[in-house]
């Protein structure tokens, strides 16, 4: 609310004691007594450009008791006390109003001895700066309000600190716990892992150990055939002496075989031996032979012949059939021979080639 202006007054214009001109000065017109050389003299109320503020920076006095002196402080004690004039007396001609002032004195104490004697007779005041200060900053130790705002702006600031760790806090254990989270799936899904490849191991081993037990199995029943093939087979063919001694074997290297080479096998036994038929089948040739001697020539019913050489005697005559173990001949050394024996050679198909003897009465079930 904008306080009345006082009625205005004629200025007094003192004059030079030695021109009577006016006394001027670089605030204006000074009221009063004369100014004289070298003397200094506050300016009671000062002009437009003495009062007006110096942009970007405050001029703070030193502070005393709490107070600080300031220009601003009186021109508000000013300001209120002629306001309050000018109200009382525009209330209808009712009485000015008394207004007290503290002693200037008193909030803004000088740096003189009369000052500080002012301060100490002058009454108690509150304080100007004591204004908005609350209880609680009371509480908390604050005696005025820039005092009181700067508790405020700490506490706030602790508290925005508390805020800002507390969620720090709160992130670091999110990102802990995640991260807590993720390891524990990632360890759910390690240890999943390896129980399924060790589930799958096993289930391959088993899979191995049942494949290799029917192999086994597969063997056994494969050997166990042939076993029963041989024995069948045993029953179906038969040595062609009961005693013997085996001594040319087939393909043995010599010059006494016209060819070079040995193409059968020799069974040595006494001269007059029975020889026994291999196989069943038919008698094909029956008699001398060359260098073979009496000769008998069997042929089995797979077309297989088996020729008994240098018999001493022929039992069978050509186209008669014969069982296996019947005795078809003797042994003895006709022919080109060093001694009593049996030269058996084998011929499949009929064929002038010969194979193996022995190789042939083995896979006959027949153990030489």
């Amino acid at each position: 609310m904008a306080s009345n202006r006082p009625a205005p007054e004629a200025p007094y214009v003192p004059k030079s004691a030695e021109d009577g001109a006016p006394s001027t000065s670089p605030y204006g017109r000074v009221y009063g007594p004369d100014v004289t050389e070298g003397e200094t003299r506050e300016v009671w109320n000062p002009t437009a450009d003495t009062v007006r503020p110096v942009r970007g920076r405050h001029r703070v006095a030193k502070q005393r008791g709490g107070l600080a002196r300031s220009s601003t402080v009186l021109g508000v004690g000013v300001i209120a006390a002629v306001g309050a004039g000018g109200i009382a007396t525009a209330q209808g001609g009712k009485p000015a109003v008394k207004i007290s002032m503290p002693d200037i004195g008193s909030i803004m104490p000088g740096d003189s001895s009369a000052d500080t004697a002012t301060q100490a007779a002058a009454p108690a005041v509150a304080p100007l700066t004591g204004a908005g200060v609350t209880s609680a900053d009371t509480a908390e130790g604050a005696t005025d309000a820039g005092e009181a705002l700067r508790a405020r702006i700490m506490q706030q600031a602790e508290q925005q600190q508390d805020q800002a760790e507390s969620a720090t806090r709160a992130a670091a254990e999110k990102a802990a716990a995640e991260k807590a989270t993720k390891d524990a799936a990632a360890a759910e899904a390690k240890a999943k892992a390896k129980k399924e490849a060790e589930a799958k191991a096993k289930k391959e081993e088993e899979r191995k150990k049942k494949e290799a037990e029917r192999a086994k199995a597969a063997a056994a029943a494969k050997a166990k055939a042939e076993r029963e093939r041989i024995a069948k087979l045993a029953k179906s063919f038969s040595l062609p002496l009961s005693s013997y001694t085996l001594t040319s074997t087939y393909g043995q290297s010599g010059a006494m075989w016209s060819s070079g080479s040995h193409t059968g096998l020799d069974f040595a036994a006494p001269t007059g031996t029975p020889l026994k038929a291999i196989g069943s089948g038919t008698i094909t040739e029956a008699g001398w032979s060359g260098s073979y001697g009496y000769r008998t020539v069997l042929t089995l019913n797979d077309g297989t012949e088996l020729w008994y050489a240098h018999q001493s005697s022929i039992g069978v005559s050509v186209g008669q059939k014969v069982s296996t173990g019947e005795v078809i001949g003797r042994v003895g050394g006709t022919g080109n021979v060093t001694g009593a024996h049996l030269h058996l050679e084998v011929h499949p198909g009929g064929g002038s080639a010969g194979i193996d003897p022995a190789a042939y009465l083995r896979g006959k079930g027949l153990s030489l």
